[in-house]
């Protein structure tokens, strides 16, 4: 049984970035912008849901609730790959030249 979901509720493609030959100085500060964006734009889109919910501007219960969810998980998976990269960088520079 697949789940179906409602008309108004999309859910965005997650896409890899494009991997450049020769990685530009800000590169990796740009990804990693972009990532924070989408992270605000999960959590404002869930904050966004509830409010209407509450205010009974006709939001249903369980697009708040897929709302929250996306908005959660986003958020899991970026501090999950912060504590990835993290533990890289500590790793580098415990390395003996």
């Amino acid at each position: 049984m697949t789940p179906i979901l409602p008309a108004n509720l999309s859910i965005p493609p997650i896409t890899a970035p494009a991997a450049a030959p020769s990685a530009a100085p800000g590169a990796f500060q740009s990804a990693f912008a972009d990532a924070v964006a989408k992270v605000e734009s999960f959590q404002q889109n869930a904050e966004t849901s509830v409010e209407k919910f509450l205010s009974g501007e006709g939001e249903e219960l369980h697009h708040v609730a897929i709302a929250s969810q996306q908005a959660e998980l986003s958020f899991q998976l970026f501090m999950q790959m912060r504590n990835k990269i993290v533990n890289a960088y500590q790793q580098v520079m415990q390395m003996q030249v």
